[in-house]
């Protein structure tokens, strides 16, 4: 019921309060082995009245146990999340975190904080215990791909009320964390048994799967290269740690219909497909309300809106006249920097693409994109050894989602190619 929603968010919020103000004065530091280590964690108890370090609250009494402090707040600083505003976003009303409806099978309870940045989902212990095991090589993965899409883990926490019962948390960043709207999100595994939608009302929230994915997005070239080596090295590192079961979250931004050039190659086209030139008479063509801009490399103009714990590089493309290297901005609806409403391109994060619908007569649209790699803890176990067996029995053994982790990677990277086809000029 409400009350114990409450409850839970009033200790969610208790707990991460202090967990971030209790490890502010250690020093920043390089990671030693000890903060991976079992004894890594935070542990206080809330009693109702209050005690020296924990304020009184309305809640029953409970405890609190933080995990892995140190390696969460030195992910949080490498996507240049400042304690304070971190903490904001969470604790900062009694309202700052509202409930989703479970989009998923798991059964786990979500929350969104009130600014969209971040998501608290429940874990089951067996899904905390492989984080733990693999938050190692996860932090170095990270550090080294700073374009990596899998989802960013920031905080592990676990509540323990007074009658016993435990509820284990992890703070992540959400994909979708934009101001423009995502008009359709999907959740793609490249499996096909059971992977449509309910064939229910779809609107903006329903979470689509890979049959309910009628099209194909067209990339810049460059940048179609990119993200797929990047699913590539992200899916390898998860069969390195025995995972399976991950999707690939894509939400698409429609633009309006009038918002009709595109990137082709290296070159600026109109509907038409002539290519632009940067010359006078074509300046307003070209500058918003097209769906990117160009400026001329790291001017001294504003800077423009990064996405939100993102730290990848930007993404970057030469024009034809000249070979002054340019930044792509996507003009959007982005909170005003000096007047100025740019999204920063990078991958994952504010790509502009054409989408294909296959049915409705080829028809083209320009679309934004928004993409990540989520669901990481779930490792190829004895039940879902025994899931793959009893399903390929009655079904085609490719088209179910339980399979080893190197067949689910290399599956999924196959579908990922046909959902992003290469330039068809390119080949």
């Amino acid at each position: 019921g409400h009350r114990s929603r409450d409850d839970l968010v009033l200790r969610l919020q208790l707990g991460i309060r202090y967990s971030v103000a209790r490890i502010a004065h250690i020093p920043v530091g390089e990671l030693r082995e000890t903060d991976f280590g079992s004894r890594a964690c935070l542990r206080v108890k809330f009693p109702k009245a209050g005690s020296q370090t924990t304020p009184a609250h309305r809640s029953e009494d409970f405890a609190w146990k933080d995990y892995r402090p140190i390696v969460f707040r030195n992910l949080r600083e490498m996507f240049k999340i400042d304690a304070a505003d971190y903490m904001m976003s969470i604790c900062g009303t009694d309202n700052n975190l509202r409930e989703l409806c479970s989009p998923g099978k798991s059964g786990s309870t979500f929350f969104l904080s009130q600014d969209n940045r971040f998501i608290i989902k429940t874990l089951r212990k067996a899904e905390l215990k492989v984080l733990l095991r693999m938050l190692l090589r996860y932090h170095q993965h990270v550090r080294r791909h700073e374009n990596t899409l899998l989802v960013k883990f920031f905080g592990l926490h676990r509540i323990r009320a007074s009658g016993g019962e435990k509820l284990r948390f992890v703070v992540m960043g959400n994909v979708f964390c934009t101001e423009l709207r995502i008009h359709r999100r999907f959740d793609l595994k490249g499996s096909s048994l059971g992977r449509s939608a309910e064939k229910v009302d779809i609107n903006e929230n329903s979470i689509l799967k890979d049959l309910d994915l009628k099209g194909c997005f067209h990339l810049e070239p460059s940048w179609r290269d990119a993200l797929i080596q990047q699913i590539d090295i992200d899916s390898k590192f998860l069969e390195s740690k025995n995972i399976m079961d991950y999707s690939l979250l894509l939400g698409v931004h429609y633009r309006a219909p009038k918002h009709r050039f595109f990137v082709d190659g290296l070159r600026i086209v109109s509907e038409d497909g002539k290519p632009f030139r940067f010359d006078r008479e074509n300046e307003d063509e070209i500058s918003p309300p097209g769906p990117v801009v160009l400026v001329p490399h790291s001017s001294d103009g504003c800077s423009p809106v990064v996405g939100l714990h993102s730290r990848g590089s930007q993404l970057r493309a030469s024009p034809i006249a000249g070979d002054k290297e340019v930044d792509l901005l996507l003009p959007g609806t982005a909170r005003y920097i000096d007047n100025t409403y740019e999204l920063q391109i990078q991958l994952g994060v504010n790509m502009p693409a054409r989408v294909e619908h296959r049915e409705d007569d080829a028809e083209i649209f320009d679309v934004v994109l928004f993409l990540g790699i989520i669901d990481i803890l779930q490792e190829y176990n004895m039940r879902k050894r025994i899931e793959h067996a009893y399903k390929s029995v009655q079904f085609d053994s490719v088209s179910i989602s339980a399979v080893d982790p190197s067949f689910y990677s290399r599956r999924l990277l196959e579908f990922i190619r046909k959902v992003f086809p290469a330039n068809p000029a390119a080949d």
